[in-house]
């Protein structure tokens, strides 16, 4: 997914550790079909298909606006990709709890290792190579690859340390952020870039990229990275195949939304806290006065990312912001999203209403790049709603056809979900 100007990308799919069946950028394909018929992996399915329409309308539609229509394009904005990095910790813990217990990981290195680190790679590759077609989104995927590498060893820890390891991180990486940008020269903008492939061609444009990657960029692992550990410690938590479970979720994820964007709310509107950002803004970004809304002006600079020239900033939860209330609000709203198509899938009824979606988030990662090609082609600039709903026709459409066609196929998962399939584990694995 891309987020900043044009956001919301597609940070979702499993984590695709070593340690587990073969999985990929942003879908939960595991390996027995009838598991996977299921009504909990359907709606998991749903839910990231639901993140895809929301990259879609953030991307080709037209600009945010509380009013009307106005009002989807909202609801999108910041969510998107952090939906999809929460899924993506999701779909890690039900992947580990199909395989079982740590005892039987694969031995050796290599065979632990080497599937993780090629995935890995072919995703930073998708992600360097879209970026350099300027399809006009910040892309996802390279930052994807980061967060699968980083998610390894936490896939090790007991339930307890890895809930507390996940609620820690909503503040730590958010603060992390904001203390260290300074250092590297990003106190009050230049935030939210993307890597390119042409920087690696130096050392020093090897450590910018580096730095992106894990701090600065549009989707750095500081700020996003708790989102997979959330998505991780509620899977483990959380058996959707228990109603009761998956009522609780949808509460529970309804409560830290309040919560979140609640607080963010009541700082800003109650408690001053938007007067004393105007002065900060007056004194530190003097240049966004002007503007209509000088707070999300001064955001939009550095692609939402927060700056680091006061407290209050971290009191936000803008879209992009990368605060702990935005991280906790959005968490929210993909926990509840989580509950509520879970609970929906279990009937037939629900089951079918929701095919399409489920169609489109099991092949996500294609869905992903052959968006980002569009857009870097025919669809450059694209801002309409007439965009939208092309964008949203043929993906649902697209993905519906190819699930029916190949119904009986590996090919089914989707072209680029197979292919990663096989470059990792090799015919018999896919």
């Amino acid at each position: 997914m891309s987020g900043g100007a044009r956001g919301g990308d597609v940070r979702s799919g499993n984590v695709p550790s070593s340690n587990f069946p073969s999985s990929n950028f942003p879908s939960s394909n595991f390996p027995s079909g009838n598991v996977r018929s299921s009504g909990r992996l359907a709606g998991v399915d749903a839910v990231r298909g639901l993140a895809v329409l929301g990259m879609f309308a953030v991307h080709v539609g037209p600009a945010p606006r509380a009013e009307g229509a106005g009002y989807l394009i909202v609801a999108a904005d910041g969510r998107a990709p952090a939906l999809f990095t929460l899924l993506a910790g999701f779909s890690l813990a039900l992947a580990q709890r199909g395989l079982g217990s740590a005892g039987e990981l694969p031995d050796g290195w290599a065979s632990r290792y080497r599937p993780l680190l090629i995935r890995c790679a072919v995703l930073a590759g998708l992600g360097l190579g879209l970026a350099a077609l300027w399809p006009g989104i910040l892309v996802i995927l390279a930052f994807f690859a980061v967060y699968f590498l980083a998610a390894e060893p936490f896939t090790r820890l007991s339930t307890p340390v890895l809930t507390a390891v996940a609620g820690v991180s909503v503040v730590a990486g958010p603060l992390l952020s904001f203390l260290l940008g300074p250092l590297f020269g990003y106190e009050a903008s230049g935030r939210g870039l993307v890597p390119e492939a042409g920087a690696l061609a130096s050392w020093d444009g090897a450590g910018r990229v580096l730095c992106e990657l894990l701090l600065t960029g549009a989707y750095p692992l500081a700020t996003y990275f708790p989102y997979v550990l959330v998505g991780l410690a509620l899977g483990r938590l959380c058996d959707l195949r228990e109603r009761s479970v998956a009522l609780r979720m949808a509460g529970w994820g309804a409560a830290a939304a309040v919560a979140g964007y609640g607080a963010a709310w009541l700082s800003t509107h109650v408690f001053g806290g938007r007067e004393r950002l105007l002065g900060v803004i007056a004194s530190s970004h003097p240049d966004a006065v002007g503007a209509a809304d000088p707070v999300r002006e001064v955001l939009g600079r550095q692609f939402g990312a927060v700056p680091s020239t006061s407290w209050e900033w971290l009191l936000l939860a803008d879209p992009y912001s990368q605060t702990p209330l935005e991280t906790l609000g959005n968490a929210g709203v993909g926990c509840a999203l989580l509950g509520l198509f879970v609970l929906a899938a279990r009937s037939r009824t629900g089951a079918r209403l929701l095919r399409p979606l489920t169609a489109l988030g099991a092949m996500a990662l294609s869905a992903y790049v052959v968006h980002a090609l569009v857009l870097a082609g025919p669809a450059n600039g694209a801002a309409s709603w007439g965009a939208v709903a092309a964008f949203a026709g043929a993906g649902l459409g697209a993905a519906w056809a190819w699930q029916r066609f190949w119904a009986d196929s590996p090919l089914r998962r989707g072209p680029l979900e197979h292919a990663l399939r096989l470059v990792t584990r090799g015919p018999a694995g896919a």
